[in-house]
């Protein structure tokens, strides 16, 4: 989410000096997919916004969008106006969760499919409980349609990303925190660390839903969004 605040940057930016890519490079070794990281979905992020003409934006993300987000921050913390940290977290993933997240991306790449999802009720545990059927039918129908070495790629990248406690604290734009009171994937104990981290955070607790606020509570969610847009300079 955002829009453009400034002037068309150079192409390329997106990448730090010393990242591995580039013609010379790629004529004298061959391709090699790197390793599944965030900060290639934060740089890939950045290119976009060089193309776009875009110098800084507002960023939101849920979830893993969260974590990109993050990253993003990390990386490219000039080009942020604003931030959205919805139904996420800033801590790094325990051993257990690591260890499950690789188990997963094991079984669907073994497998060729997402069914492993959809057996273990990914939907249901993602929202609250007594969710309308019609949104987790909806819900059940997006991770079914996921692509198994994609799922694999986010969890493994998911897995290996860094604490970005400190990077929120050294971040000086205002930030939404927005998190569903029954998130069990993320709960308010985490967003309570990201807003305290944050300067210029306000902390939005929706009753009743899950870990897809967007989706389960979108007006209060879009409204939370509104009032930091209000607030960017």
């Amino acid at each position: 989410m955002g829009g453009p605040t400034g002037a068309r940057t150079r192409p390329g930016r997106g990448r730090r000096p010393g990242d591995r890519t580039g013609p010379a490079r790629l004529r004298h070794r061959p391709a090699r997919r790197p390793p599944p990281s965030l900060d290639t979905a934060a740089d890939d992020l950045a290119d976009l916004l060089d193309g776009l003409g875009v110098e800084r934006a507002v960023l939101g993300g849920l979830s893993m969008g969260g974590y990109v987000a993050m990253a993003f921050a990390r990386r490219h913390p000039e080009r942020l106006a604003g931030l959205v940290l919805a139904d996420t977290k800033a801590t790094t993933d325990t051993d257990a969760a690591r260890a499950n997240r690789e188990r997963v991306a094991a079984a669907v790449l073994e497998r060729g499919s997402v069914d492993l999802l959809i057996e273990e009720r990914m939907a249901e545990n993602l929202l609250a409980p007594g969710t309308d059927p019609e949104l987790t039918d909806a819900v059940r129908k997006m991770i079914a349609e996921a692509d198994p070495a994609a799922v694999a790629w986010a969890q493994r990248a998911m897995a290996a990303r860094p604490d970005s406690l400190d990077e929120l604290a050294a971040l000086e734009v205002p930030a939404a925190v927005i998190v569903g009171e029954l998130d069990t994937v993320t709960p308010l104990s985490e967003a309570r660390m990201m807003a305290e981290a944050l300067s210029d955070a306000e902390l939005t607790v929706i009753p009743a839903v899950g870990h897809l606020s967007s989706l389960e509570a979108p007006e209060t969610f879009n409204a939370a969004v509104r009032a930091l847009l209000k607030r960017v300079k």
